[in-house]
């Protein structure tokens, strides 16, 4: 029985995401686990290529795709569902932060989708593959 689902979204292609979303709602309803959804960022803070950006631009971005996930999840679950669920925004790499959250949450799952659809016989994606193998929980993966 799962008491926490963490949901991994990407917020590039909406069919995509949306699917995800609503398998991992439909999971957590069976067992009333408290559904969390994340999105990573990448770091560019650390890096020559922050050179390019304004001194806010992480702290808009965030805010951003914070806005960006609380809407998808509003419009694909409706505003009582989306008022349970607690929308995460990390920075860094897409799966050790997926990981990190998860760990941090007490997921007992992690719900993510596959990279590429169009190449699901040969490629799983390299953050899906990643998460699988280094997770401490189980992992659904949503074609």
């Amino acid at each position: 029985m799962n008491k926490s689902i963490l949901c991994a979204l990407e917020l590039s292609e909406t069919s995509i995401d949306e699917k995800v979303l609503q398998q991992a709602a439909r999971l957590a309803a069976l067992d009333g686990a408290q559904l969390d959804v994340v999105n990573v960022l990448p770091d560019f803070g650390e890096s020559w290529v922050s050179g390019f950006f304004e001194a806010h631009h992480h702290e808009k971005a965030v805010e951003d795709t914070t806005d960006r996930l609380r809407t998808l999840c509003e419009r694909v679950l409706g505003e009582t569902e989306n008022a349970k669920i607690r929308h995460v925004v990390a920075t860094g790499k897409a799966y050790q932060e997926i990981l990190a959250v998860a760990e941090a949450a007490g997921s007992d799952l992690i719900v993510i989708g596959a990279h590429k659809p169009d190449l699901k016989d040969y490629l799983l994606g390299p953050n899906a593959a990643r998460v699988i193998r280094h997770s401490n929980c189980s992992v659904y993966v949503v074609r």
